[in-house]
């Protein structure tokens, strides 16, 4: 972080808690920073185009606009800007949304103060480039010759209890399932148990700790044939995995990315 103090855009349809976020984020020790505050996503898109932010926090659920497409319009100006949803909508509800557009990162609204805590910290990750995005072109987390993107071809979030909440249809798909045969399964049924095992000991703690993993694993299909997946895997403040995978190709079937 620079010695000036962080601008961060915070927006919301509910003045109050737009202006209790902004409090939370002046007050705090750990960040020196100044906020500014917008109630309409219109307004913030005008200053986000006028003004310098290193940070937007945002709700999704908003008149005119939602948080997403704020986002996509604010890139158009500031294609790097850090942007985190703070929003009481389920993650699974709008898991593609946020691959999609390269969120920075999601916060769920939570009662009392573990949800502010949570998106301070994360504020912080994000304006320090540690946090990546949910999108596509994700600066490589592993070593070795990979590639530097994933291309969104499947999303799906899993639950803390390590079953699949949602499962988009282009991700059902590349494993050779309806998404609701999914649904309710646990993740280890789309890999051969080699790769559960690197999975489960390598990507899994490394997001949890609030890296965001991005390489190369191997998926098995309905018809038990395996394949190569570039992957992106990611973690929400409520624990839930952001997964997004495509098939990749170029790369051996069984190899995976060193970490």
């Amino acid at each position: 972080m620079t010695d000036a103090p962080l601008r961060v855009l915070c927006v919301d349809d509910e003045p109050a808690l737009a202006e209790l976020v902004a409090a939370y984020l002046e007050r705090d020790d750990a960040i020196d920073c100044e906020t500014a505050v917008e109630t309409d996503p219109a307004d913030a898109l005008d200053r986000i185009e006028r003004e310098s932010f290193d940070c937007v926090v945002s709700d999704y659920d908003m008149p005119g606009r939602t948080g997403v497409e704020l986002l996509s319009e604010a890139r158009e100006s500031d294609p790097d800007l850090p942007f985190l949803l703070f929003s009481a909508t389920e993650p699974d509800a709008i898991a593609a949304e946020m691959v999609r557009a390269g969120v920075s990162d999601y916060v769920t609204k939570r009662g009392g103060a573990d949800g502010y805590t949570a998106l301070l910290r994360r504020v912080e990750h994000a304006v320090e480039g540690d946090a990546g995005r949910f999108g596509s072109d994700p600066k490589p987390e592993s070593d070795g010759d990979l590639p530097t993107a994933v291309a969104l071809d499947g999303v799906c979030t899993v639950a803390p209890d390590g079953t699949f909440e949602f499962v988009g249809e282009e991700y059902g798909e590349l494993y050779g399932y309806d998404p609701e045969e999914l649904v309710g399964e646990r993740w280890q049924r789309l890999h051969p148990t080699e790769e559960v095992e690197h999975i489960r000991t390598h990507i899994i703690p490394a997001v949890t700790d609030g890296e965001r993993w991005t390489g190369t694993s191997t998926g098995l299909r309905a018809d038990g044939s395996t394949f190569a997946e570039s992957k992106m895997v990611t973690t929400t403040s409520d624990d839930r995995l952001v997964i997004s995978v495509s098939e990749f190709d170029e790369v051996a079937s069984g190899a995976r990315a060193d970490d």
